[in-house]
């Protein structure tokens, strides 16, 4: 009898290759969907108020992050750059001085910024729900994204799977209900915004070179954070697999936020949503099963405020740990284990001081002017990269 082929181990493999793809989709999905996300603040803003055009633009921005996550996770993974300020140093090349430096300004203002945001968004939101004080609250985030970030990328990634899990779990529970409920009045909305009416609170023009520009805005400033990804490549086997996890982002990502757009556009002219902050929570207070929906959205916006602070802080202790070991011939595990600790607790307590001393406002004024740093930083450079490495294949095959 002829010996039957032994394909378990293959398929293991296979099973392994998939799910580490997933794992990192699902941290770049964590990383964008945040508490601002799950408020649905974020998608009036940058897509509902441009009218008719924000439903096709999200899948615009979600093509644009995951080509650049894509290029620069490439790259990574070619030169074995794990940490954000390796990269930097190797990709900009002769230009590392100004470029190198600029990005690691830019991923500290961001450390301030986002993981504080989560503080302040999370500490707050958490509050609302349970009635404990503010401060208390901010620090039960800071013990839950410190424990996690401690462990390392591995567990980050899983967390990040877990989370991401949970919050699309529970959009879907918030937002199909009322979309099916409320389909009449998104049809409307949208039959209304095709005529050329805009949304409550909307100062837009409506048109498209205005809704491609914020569609353009919110990709490039979302790639901020990709130093963050750099460190989930060290796990991959091949280069192919890079791009199978940014095809799951792309995926997952643009259906959220589609889904997200569409259920939204139910309140889309109601003259109460001048009066809300949350436009979600109004969303589920006027629709279908308000008194559960409404702690479930409390509970999506600390699920992704936390997840935001994680995937954050780990991006930068990967960074701080790689250089001080990176003089050493030999780190003990003790050793890795304490430069991992005190990193992660020096970062979580400077997000948590942001978020207690009253910096809040004076930080997100800082959010547009780091997509337009960005622009510069990160897009113009890769873009340019990009056309230099086929110039140069093309030299070469001739």
């Amino acid at each position: 009898m002829p010996l039957l082929p032994r394909t378990g181990g293959k398929t293991m493999k296979n099973n392994r290759t998939h799910a580490l793809a997933w794992g990192i989709a699902f941290v770049g999905f964590t990383t964008q969907f945040g508490g601002g996300f799950a408020s649905g603040a974020q998608i009036y803003q940058y897509f509902i108020h441009y009218g008719i055009w924000g439903l096709v633009m999200p899948f615009l921005a979600q093509f644009l992050m995951s080509l650049f996550y894509w290029y620069g996770m490439r790259y990574a993974f070619r030169n074995k750059t794990y940490d954000y300020r390796s990269f930097s140093d190797s990709f900009y090349g002769k230009f590392r001085v100004v470029f190198s430096n600029l990005y690691e300004i830019e991923y500290i203002v961001m450390i301030c910024m986002a993981p504080a945001v989560a503080f302040a968004t999370g500490g707050a939101t958490l509050n609302k729900l349970t009635g404990l004080p503010y401060l208390l609250c901010t620090l039960v985030i800071g013990i839950f994204i410190f424990v996690i970030t401690l462990f390392g990328t591995e567990l980050v990634r899983k967390c990040s799977s877990v989370l991401s899990i949970l919050i699309i779990v529970g959009l879907l529970l918030v937002l199909v209900p009322n979309i099916i409920a409320q389909w009449d009045t998104i049809t409307d909305s949208v039959q209304r915004m095709a005529a050329g009416a805009l949304p409550v609170g909307s100062q837009q023009s409506g048109s498209f070179g205005s809704a491609l520009w914020s569609a353009c805005v919110y990709g490039i400033f979302q790639i901020t954070a990709i130093g963050l990804m750099y460190q989930h490549t060290s796990k991959l086997e091949e280069e192919k697999d890079v791009g199978r996890s940014m095809i799951y982002m792309f995926l997952v990502d643009a259906f959220v936020m589609e889904l997200a757009v569409v259920g939204l556009l139910a309140i889309a002219f109601r003259p109460e949503l001048a009066e809300y902050d949350v436009p979600m929570l109004l969303l589920v207070q006027t629709g279908v099963g308000a008194k559960i929906l409404t702690p479930i959205i409390s509970i999506l916006i600390i699920l992704g405020a936390v997840s935001t602070g994680v995937n954050m802080i780990a991006g930068i202790v990967t960074r701080t740990v790689n250089q001080l070991e990176k003089k050493q011939d030999t780190v003990s595990s003790s050793k890795h284990r304490l430069y991992s600790t005190l990193s992660a607790l020096a970062f979580t307590l400077l997000a948590f001081a942001v978020a207690q001393f009253g910096l809040i406002p004076l930080v997100k004024r800082g959010y547009s002017y780091i997509g337009y740093a960005t622009m510069f930083v990160i897009a113009i450079p890769f873009i340019l990269h990009f056309i230099a490495d086929h110039c140069k294949k093309g030299a070469s095959a001739k």
